[in-house]
Parts: structure tokens; C-alpha cells; sequence
């Protein structure tokens, strides 16, 4: 059980977001904006464990996933609009323990992601020779310092400088497909050489198991786009708008994966791009559009760090604001940014970074992520057996047919994490349990009854006890 309580006007009036900030198009720049550093750098660590054959084949699985989660994603969000995003869904659906497990998930994956981007950004600022820096940790605290300083400024300013840095992004892309198009060869796909593993071969140099270890890395092709629904209280008609803003951007993220998947790897050659911090560069090899794609890349990697800033949080926000954390870390100041919302987590990311390893960083918040989806789409199907009749003005296409599918895949992707690299796993497993102990032991005696996601699963209880 747990304990509520209602707060003043007060309270809630120092925890109120900036209302009608984004359309359906910012919020489709955000859900890229949040993605696209994928694109760049990260995903390539999958040739490592799978092979081209194995990441395609985790890839196309992953792909799927994520587009059926997004259309179930659309569907909650459109019922259910509020800063919580994800947790909002799951306590509506399986009370306040799951609502603060899903929230708990999203906040380690959101919290460690800007780290491993951070890292990726000192491996493009170095190979650039910027400011003669060669020691990242300097490029890490400039960008952690720099994007939440732009954060606390608003979040109508914060989007619009996104969305033109996530436009720029996506102009790299198109100059590395482009550019690369020409370097192009068939047989650097599958220039790993094959091991003894079962069923390997050129294709699948690591064997089946290795399409299974390259999941994580899939999953950097899409991983935050499920954020686009903590924008829903600063968005304008965010039942209509937030289906459409993450549906958008997933579109877009499927031809920028695929496309940056198959001509890196056919440029640049699958072995020497499986290790490498900035494959797009130099899979273009020594030519002038390498350094072009390399300044732009930039813009990528701050692109999705920028934004995942923002969704971690706004996700700290709702948690907070509701008292399932520190109820001091939602106040918001004149611009109403969260500030402690913003910075807490900005340390934490900071202190992560210095440990320079983005490959096992991304693995980390691969697994909060996969565990997110996993309690999320339960939440669709629950809802969808124990409220038929709630209000949706999205529905997914199949139902729940469609979010089973996306359940599966993520349960696997949660345990392909361990695959990877179990100590870092086990870690963010550790992390979550220490989270939900301080939920069962103090928060959940004093959760805010008159919070928006408190709210939501009060008029839940009346309409059933009505009923």
C-alpha cells in the first residue's frame, strides 16, 4: 500500500511547466534529435559481436520493436498526456510500483546515455585535432556545462535550438550517403573472418548467438525516441500532437539506420569500422567530405546529447513533482526549467563519462532502456484488457497483437545486455533494485494524491468504482 497526500496550489505552482511550446514538428525533430547520434557513432560496436550478417539480422528484429512500441507509445501518450512519459503509462496501468519501476528504468537509461554520447563527441573533437585537445574529459565537462546552461533557459528556446542542430545532423547524413555511395563494396560487408561458433559463416562470421550479442548496438539505431511523450505537458494539442511528432521521427530514423548501417560497413569494411569512434569519418577514408561529415558529425552527437538532457529531466520532474523522488528536484525557476532536475543527473552523467569506455556505457543504458520497454508495453496491454473503454483519440494498429510482439523483443534485448557485458549490467540491475528499496521503505508513504499522474490513476479508481 501506499500513503498520499495532497499539497497547496503552492506546491504545484512552483512545479509547473511551460505549456504550448511545440507542434507535432518539434516534437518530431526532438524524437530525432534524440536518436540521431546513434547514426554516427556507437551502433558500429555491434560489428564486433555479430558481424554485418548478425547486426542487419538484430537490426531488422530491433526495427520492428522499436516501430510497434512507438505505435503503442502513440496510443497511451494520446490517452494519457503528462510529464511522465512512460512511468505515466505504467502507473496508470500497474499501479505505483510499476509506475515508479518504469520511471526508475527511463532515468538510468536517460541519465547514462548523454555519458557514452559524451564520449563519442571527445573521440570526434580529438580526431579533429579541435583546440589541440587530447584528453576528453575537457570536451565532457564543456558540454554537460554548456547544454544544460541552454536547458535552464526554457524549454521554447531549448527545442528550437535542437531542432536546427538535429536539421544540420541530418544534412551530414545525406553528405555521407553521398560521399560514400562511391567508396562502396559488396565484399567489405563481410571482410570479418569467420570463428568456430555455431553457425558461423561470412555472413555471420560470430554464428547465431552473435545476432543476439548485436541487439544492444541495434537498439542505438532508436534508442530515447520513446521521450517524444515527456514533452506532452509543454506540447500544443498533445493528444493530436505527440502521436504525430513520434511517429514522424520514426520514419526518418529507419532510412537514417539503414542507410548509415549498409555504407559505412560497405565503405569503411565491417572489421575495421566494428572498433572505431567515428566510423562515418573514416569510412570516407582521407577524403575533403570526411572532414566535412566529421565537423558535422559534431552536431549529431550534440544533437541527441542535447535532447536526452531534456528527457531525463522532465522524467525526473514527474517522479519528483509526485514525491516518488526528493520533491525539491521539480521545483522549476522563472523560465520554468527544473533546475535541479536538469543538473542532479548532469552530475552523475559527467562522473560516468570520465570513465571513457562508450561501448559499455551505451550497454548500460541499453538495459534500462529494454527494461522500460518491457514494463511499458504490459502497461498498453493491461490498460487495453482493463480499460477498453478509456479514452484514445490514437489507437495502435493490431493492439495488442503489435505491443506482444515489441514485449518479446525487448525481454530478449534486457537479457542481450548481460550477453554483452554482464558486470555493467549487473550494476544498473543493482542501481535499480537500490532505487525500488528506497521507493518501498520511504517514497511511496509520501506520494502527492494531486499530482497530474496521481490524478490520472484517481479518476481511473472513481470511473471503475463507478462502474
Amino acid at each position: 500500500m501506499t500513503s498520499t497526500s495532497s499539497e497547496s496550489s503552492d506546491y504545484l505552482a512552483k512545479r509547473t511547466l511551460k505549456q504550448g511550446s511545440a507542434g507535432w514538428l518539434l516534437l518530431a525533430g526532438l524524437g530525432v534529435g534524440y536518436v540521431i547520434s546513434g547514426d554516427y557513432s556507437g551502433w558500429n560496436f555491434g560489428l564486433a559481436e555479430g558481424g554485418f550478417g548478425g547486426l542487419l539480422i538484430a537490426g531488422v528484429l530491433i526495427a520492428g520493436m522499436y516501430f510497434a512500441m512507438v505505435l503503442g507509445m502513440a496510443e497511451m501518450s494520446s490517452a494519457l498526456p503528462a510529464a511522465g512519459g512512460g512511468y505515466t503509462f505504467a502507473r496508470r496501468a500497474l499501479g505505483p510500483w510499476g509506475g515508479f519501476a518504469t520511471g526508475t528504468a527511463i532515468l538510468i537509461e536517460y541519465a547514462i546515455a548523454p555519458a557514452a554520447i559524451a564520449t563519442f563527441i571527445g573521440a570526434y573533437v580529438e580526431s579533429l585535432g579541435l583546440f589541440g585537445i587530447t584528453d576528453g574529459w575537457w570536451v565532457y565537462l564543456a558540454v554537460y556545462l554548456i547544454f544544460i546552461g541552454i536547458h535552464l533557459t526554457g524549454v521554447g528556446e531549448a527545442l528550437k535550438v535542437m531542432f536546427v542542430i538535429t536539421a544540420v545532423a541530418l544534412a551530414g547524413l545525406i553528405v555521407f550517403a553521398i560521399s560514400a555511395v562511391g567508396s562502396f563494396d559488396a565484399a567489405n560487408l563481410t571482410d570479418i573472418a569467420p570463428t568456430d561458433a555455431a553457425g558461423a559463416s561470412a555472413f555471420l562470421p560470430f554464428g547465431y548467438l552473435g545476432i543476439w550479442a548485436a541487439v544492444p548496438f541495434a537498439i542505438w539505431f532508436f534508442l530515447a525516441i520513446e521521450g517524444v511523450p515527456l514533452a506532452a505537458e509543454e506540447a500544443k494539442d498533445p493528444a493530436r500532437n505527440v502521436p504525430r511528432g513520434i511517429i514522424a521521427a520514426m520514419g526518418v530514423l529507419l532510412i537514417t539506420g539503414t542507410t548509415v548501417l549498409i555504407l559505412t560497413a560497405g565503405s569503411g569494411g565491417a572489421e575495421a569500422m566494428s572498433a572505431s569512434g567515428n566510423p562515418l569519418v573514416e569510412a570516407l577514408g582521407d577524403s575533403s567530405m570526411a572532414k566535412v561529415v566529421n565537423y558535422i558529425g559534431l552536431a549529431g552527437l550534440v544533437a541527441s546529447f542535447f535532447s536526452i538532457i531534456y528527457a531525463y529531466s522532465r522524467q525526473l520532474f514527474a517522479l519528483s513533482r509526485a514525491g516518488y523522488l526528493p520533491k525539491r528536484l521539480s521545483v522549476v525557476n522563472s523560465r520554468k526549467a527544473p533546475v535541479l532536475a536538469l543538473i542532479v543527473p548532469g552530475i552523475v552523467g559527467f562522473v560516468l563519462s570520465l570513465t571513457g569506455q562508450g561501448a559499455m556505457l551505451l550497454n548500460m543504458a541499453v538495459f534500462g532502456a529494454a527494461l522500460s520497454y518491457v514494463l511499458m508495453m504490459i502497461s498498453h496491454i493491461t490498460l487495453r484488457v482493463r480499460e477498453p473503454d478509456m479514452p484514445r483519440p490514437y489507437r495502435t494498429p493490431g493492439g495488442i497483437v503489435t505491443t506482444s510482439f515489441a514485449l518479446v523483443i525487448a525481454a530478449l534485448a534486457v537479457v542481450a545486455t548481460f550477453l554483452v557485458d554482464s558486470t555493467a549490467a549487473t550494476w544498473c540491475l543493482v542501481v535499480f533494485a537500490l532505487f525500488m528499496a528506497y521507493f518501498g521503505f520511504y517514497s511511496r508513504h509520501h506520494v502527492v494524491a494531486n499530482s497530474p499522474d496521481e490524478e490520472f490513476a484517481a479518476l481511473a479508481a472513481a470511473e471503475k468504482d463507478l462502474g
